[in-house]
């Protein structure tokens, strides 16, 4: 989820421009077609090579891109020119997730020491969209170290119902009462 700042800016300014033009559909599908070119594994070491030349790689960004919107493909060479092609997948999912905040919709990442059943994703997903109010999708990752319990980040937000941070709190109370 962290990402750098700024991927977050360029998406900022992409997810602007489409509203402001009404075509966010389009955006979100040109930004998908480039974050699949520059996050393509055969692609990156081009886009990073400083042998190859700059013509070059915009010529092959304007081939696999053709018929995205043209502002799309401004943003794409930008970041060619500016040898960022890696926030590329960044941008993408950044601007995603505006779309989805307009919309009233909450990304959270659930991190649980075991995988969940698809009932526990069910029931974790019910409590938040009750605490949101709105509906979520739902991301779950396995941290054996958290030991129980469950680590929950929606956007800024961290919930951490966690055994190891209960543990850790405990500790700390007793460390207290001995002084």
């Amino acid at each position: 989820m962290i990402r750098d700042v700024a991927a977050k800016r360029y998406a900022e300014a992409a997810y602007l421009l489409a509203r402001e033009r009404g075509n966010e559909e389009a955006w979100s599908a040109g930004l998908a077609a480039m974050s699949a070119l520059f996050g393509d594994d055969r692609a990156q070491p081009l886009f990073e090579s400083t042998l190859v030349p700059p013509s070059q790689k915009l010529a092959l960004v304007e081939r696999a891109l053709a018929g995205v919107d043209p502002l799309v493909l401004n943003l794409a060479r930008l970041l060619v020119r500016r040898r960022r092609t890696s926030l590329g997948p960044q941008v993408a999912e950044a601007f995603q997730e505006l779309i989805d905040r307009a919309k009233g919709i909450s990304h959270a990442t659930v991190t649980s020491a075991v995988p969940l059943s698809p009932d526990d994703k069910r029931a974790v997903e019910q409590k938040l969209r009750e605490i949101t109010g709105g509906d979520v999708i739902l991301d779950t990752e396995v941290d054996e170290g958290i030991l129980g319990g469950l680590v929950v980040r929606i956007g800024d937000r961290l919930i951490d119902g966690s055994t190891r941070s209960r543990l850790i709190a405990l500790k700390q109370r007793l460390e207290g009462a001995r002084a």
